[in-house]
């Protein structure tokens, strides 16, 4: 569509149209089990992870460059929970050699467990959210679920051992950021970009047995990031400035706003996946259109005759 023929009255109502019908996929009455499911699996994996990264640099390299590396990404999270896991990683990082490798086999079954668990809850519940007609069976949604898992990993992995290395570089080589890009250097940016990608190609390719459109899923996967991101500064301010749960929560009060940060951020995750469902049934909706403009038989050109 030309630039001449955009109507911006059309494209706000068709853009707000598109935002509620994404909030009501995400408000149905069972995307809350999804929910509950998905983040209580990932807060039963994330420790044994934490362990395993310990564990394998305890192995190959020192393990004080784990825990500042995990130091980094715990700044994405609430200061709650960001204590919570500062504390197992001072344990962790301090503990004997041999400890970190008894826990590390544990570690390696109880997380591999859970993170399968989480990572069928999480498609399950995006294949739930797209109305996916044709279902994976029993055997195919595990090996799915086990793809994911292993992709997400490697990505991870990959992603934080670049932001470390250049972190590292510039600590190192004493480079100071140019004017204008530190945010080059910022953990934000790193996640904000490492969600964006992953969170698009699970759109796209294992929400539904069809792959999703290429606009849809990178629009879904730029929204569930930025929504992710909000929802870390959204609990943090929750927690510390409306709702004050230590008095009532005690001891307890950090594994509360570790699953509230969780939770809100799952239902993010979600959320993008909605959005992703409707942009593509809009796109599917827009080219229908175009066809049948296109197959429309043209009226005929009146002629006139000569001499008439």
């Amino acid at each position: 569509m030309s630039l001449r023929g955009w109507d911006p009255i059309h494209a706000g109502r068709l853009g707000l149209s598109t935002l509620g019908r994404s909030l009501t996929r995400l408000w149905g009455r069972d995307v809350m089990l999804y929910v509950g499911g998905t983040s209580f699996f990932i807060m039963l994996a994330i420790f044994p992870a934490v362990a395993l990264l310990i564990g394998a640099y305890s192995l190959l390299a020192d393990p004080a460059q784990a825990e500042f590396q995990a130091e980094a990404l715990a700044r994405l999270m609430p200061t709650g929970a960001r204590d919570l896991f500062q504390a197992e990683l001072e344990r962790l990082a301090h503990a004997p050699r041999d400890a970190i490798s008894a826990q590390s086999g544990v570690a390696l079954v109880i997380g591999a467990y859970a993170a399968h668990r989480g990572f069928k809850a999480l498609l399950a519940g995006l294949s739930f959210i797209h109305d996916e007609p044709d279902p994976r069976g029993f055997v195919g949604f595990n090996l799915l679920a086990l793809m994911v898992l292993l992709a997400a990993a490697a990505m991870m992995g990959i992603v934080s051992s670049m932001f470390l290395g250049l972190r590292v570089a510039a600590a190192t080589l004493d480079m100071r950021p140019l004017a204008g890009v530190s945010w080059l250097y910022s953990e934000w940016t790193w996640a904000s970009a490492g969600l964006t990608l992953g969170m698009s190609l699970i759109y796209r390719y294992a929400m539904s047995r069809r792959t999703v459109d290429w606009r849809a899923s990178i629009c879904g996967g730029f929204s569930a990031a930025m929504l992710c991101l909000f929802a870390s500064w959204a609990s943090a301010f929750y927690v510390e400035q409306i709702a004050h749960l230590g008095a009532t929560y005690g001891s307890v009060t950090a594994v509360v706003v570790f699953l509230i940060w969780l939770s809100w951020s799952v239902n993010a995750v979600f959320f993008g996946g909605a959005l992703a469902t409707e942009i593509e049934i809009r796109l599917d909706e827009h080219r229908r259109l175009s066809l049948l403009r296109d197959l429309r038989p043209q009226s005929p050109r009146l002629t006139s005759r000569p001499g008439s």
